[in-house]
């Protein structure tokens, strides 16, 4: 058995392989990057050095990341995903090439519940051939999912493609 530890770890260590991965598969797509959730900016911050001169625009309740990770102003859309998904939808169109959500809770069956109500609206985002990278399973109809880069543990990231 693991420890949390162990489990955190395997986590971001996966994370990183999908975000880098995917970041390699979209490079050559033409729509922004949405990450959903900023937290303390970490994942925001490892993405725009390993995805330079890409749209990202980031989706939160509310700002409380560290400086050095902080989006500029117009790049958050700041409220509940409810609200924000389908307003930059309305925005931008099915054009995102690359969409990562790290659920992140520490209660799985409510990060299930949650994946279930919000796969439906962050569906219709995607460009053809974009790719979202959750740290949870989706639930999507039109979207497959597709085998991890070789330094990801099963289980701990997930890559949907369209």
């Amino acid at each position: 058995m693991s420890s949390r530890l162990d489990y955190f770890i395997n986590r971001m260590v996966s994370q990183r392989a999908c975000l880098n991965h995917a970041a390699e598969l979209t490079k050559d797509l033409a729509g922004p990057v949405f990450e959903l959730g900023l937290g303390n900016g970490r994942t925001y911050h490892h993405m725009r050095d390993v995805m330079p001169g890409r749209d990202i625009y980031v989706f939160e309740r509310a700002v409380a990341s560290h400086p050095d990770s902080t989006p500029p102003d117009d790049r958050i859309l700041l409220g509940d995903v409810y609200d924000t998904l389908p307003e930059a939808l309305k925005r931008f169109g099915p054009t995102a090439s690359l969409i990562h959500a790290d659920l992140g809770g520490h209660n799985l069956t409510k990060n299930d519940e949650f994946a279930r109500k919000v796969s439906p609206i962050i569906e219709p985002m995607l460009a053809k051939g974009g790719l979202m990278v959750a740290s949870d399973k989706m639930y999507f109809k039109s979207l497959n999912e597709i085998e991890l880069p070789t330094d990801a543990l099963p289980g701990r990231c997930f890559i949907y493609q369209r």
